[in-house]
């Protein structure tokens, strides 16, 4: 059987999570892409575009002009790049709750049925339909699992969610069509609603009718899947979306999303696996997404090697080799010495999804949420991938980012082991050790602020100066914290204070799939840095 040839190849860029990239930074990165061989760029914006009319969207989160938006739309034509607005129109608007809860059914999920969200997403078409050439649109429509049960259901009382859904489709497409958009969105809704909530359903292939038909025949869907390895998962799901009359986009991930730094290596295995069954199931449009969660730690550079691999996979190009030749020639720097990005976070050798940085990083000492998952004989790690991470730190153009990750590696070689030592050290009534430890207080606390210094050179360097505030008081509790156990041991050892309630406490299993000494992936900073409480 002749493999379909990918005719679109895509990235999707988030600039949602804090980080709005600056427009040298778009332009310079629009010519790596091209040179790669995309001919479509995405720009995932919630609330951080100008809309008529609607003066807190985006408010104080970096939005871009319409004359930006104008700007980068032309730089990418004159690259061969079609620029694509990718909105939300229902749920994850998040930034804009802030301002207008009013407009909202719970959450950040606008309030269906509502004028005021219609003259809302009217108004985001006509800033997309006034800025970009391209008159194709990602629509969102992800994620609304809550959607009907807030102040809709106050409202109207309780509804078929399912018609709530459709009926708020139906009015968006309206509004694209009346501003010549072609809408796209994320299928997983319609998914969810055929497999009982799942969306990677094991038998994702037997679709009521009724779903097929609630999809409008103009709507593309996007067949999104960051998670699997084997093509075999990939190649069930693209039958089962043959099911609906649409056409169908198939959306990777560039593993940019778990903390400050990427998973080149992983993303390429579960690539290679996509792209192999979108050309033998006839699909011949793919993006990569690029999400930066939980406030776009990791620079949006740091996954080049897996967008390369993507362009050439994508062109039936599965010899390495090439693709680490035209990889150097491209960004002018060896896809091995580049693929060090992904070594801090690599602690064991069926980890490669885990990330230990972020976590160590936030953790509090004295609560030990962590400590579990430490083993000290993997400290050296962080010394080892340091190592790596130094070569590619001396290029001039990309270095800052390695520098970022190499003080990162600082950090986490002191920080790693901290509270089990420290915890260890007091429940033996060990105040001699408890007085070096405290010398590695101090230590941590430098080390920190030198990583600061090095990730706030790497944000303003690629981002709008909006969004750093979150990581000045991130880090910066950071330091404090750690100053603020220091004097409390300081306390202990000089016999001002008899005993450390924190420290008395047993450290138990982080959750029932904790595993002691092995790494985990943990998300949120709220919860890495304290205790978090639902009020």
């Amino acid at each position: 059987m002749e493999k379909t040839k990918i005719k679109t190849v895509g990235l999707m860029l988030d600039c949602s999570r804090d980080a709005v990239y600056g427009i040298d930074t778009l332009k310079d990165y629009i010519d790596t892409l091209s040179a790669m061989g995309y001919n479509m760029l995405q720009l995932y914006t919630e609330d951080t575009y100008e809309v008529d009319g609607q003066p807190y969207f985006g408010y104080l989160r970096g939005r871009y002009t319409k004359e930006e938006l104008k700007t980068i739309d032309d730089y990418a034509f004159s690259k061969g790049v079609e620029l694509m607005p990718c909105i939300q129109t229902l749920a994850h608007l998040g930034g804009f709750a802030r301002w207008r809860e009013d407009m909202y059914d719970l959450n950040d999920i606008l309030l269906a049925d509502d004028d005021r969200t219609y003259e809302l997403v009217d108004a985001m078409f006509k800033t997309c339909a006034e800025c970009f050439r391209s008159r194709r649109i990602n629509i969102g429509m992800d994620e609304a699992h809550m959607v009907g049960l807030g102040k809709y259901l106050d409202k109207h009382g309780y509804q078929n969610r399912t018609e709530i859904l459709v009926k708020h489709l139906d009015r968006v497409c309206k509004i694209a069509d009346k501003y010549g958009f072609k809408p796209m969105m994320w299928s997983d809704m319609f998914f969810r609603l055929a497999c009982h909530g799942l969306y990677y359903s094991p038998e994702p292939a037997d679709f009521p009718k009724k779903i097929v038909d609630m999809v409008p025949k103009n709507v593309e869907l996007v067949y999104w899947d960051y998670y699997h390895d084997e093509k075999s998962n990939y190649d069930a799901m693209i039958k089962a979306h043959k099911k609906f009359n649409n056409n169908i986009i198939f959306a990777g991930g560039a593993w940019s999303w778990k903390g400050f730094v990427p998973n080149n290596a992983g993303s390429i295995v579960r690539h290679s696996a996509a792209i192999s069954a979108c050309c033998e199931n006839g699909v011949e449009e793919i993006f990569i997404t690029s999400w930066k969660d939980d406030g776009a730690e990791c620079s949006l550079y740091s996954t080049l090697p897996a967008l390369m691999h993507v362009a050439e996979a994508a062109k039936g190009n599965n010899d390495m080799k090439s693709i680490k030749e035209k990889f150097e020639k491209i960004v002018g720097i060896s896809f091995d010495d580049f693929m060090a990005v992904d070594s801090p976070d690599i602690l064991e050798e069926d980890t490669t999804w885990t990330n230990p940085t972020k976590y160590i990083l936030y953790s509090d000492p004295f609560l030990g949420l962590f400590d579990r998952t430490v083993d000290e004989k993997k400290r050296v790690k962080f010394t080892e991938a340091k190592a790596k991470l130094a070569k590619a730190a001396k290029d001039k153009k990309y270095g800052y980012l390695f520098k970022t990750l190499v003080s990162l590696c600082e950090v986490t070689e002191v920080k790693y082991t901290l509270g089990v030592r420290t915890r260890k050290a007091y429940k033996a009534g060990d105040k001699t050790a408890l007085k070096k430890i405290i010398e590695d207080y101090k230590l941590a606390v430098e080390k920190v602020k030198a990583f600061y210094e090095n990730f706030r050179y790497q944000w303003y360097k690629e981002n709008k100066r909006f969004g750093f505030e979150k990581h000045s008081a991130r880090i910066g509790g950071v330091m404090c914290r750690l100053d603020d156990c220091r004097r409390i041991l300081e306390d202990y050892v000089n016999g001002k204070i008899d005993k450390i309630d924190l420290l008395e406490e047993e450290i138990l299993p982080l959750n029932d799939n904790a595993v002691d000494g092995k790494t985990i992936i943990y998300g949120n900073y709220t919860s890495m840095a304290a205790i978090k409480y639902n009020w």
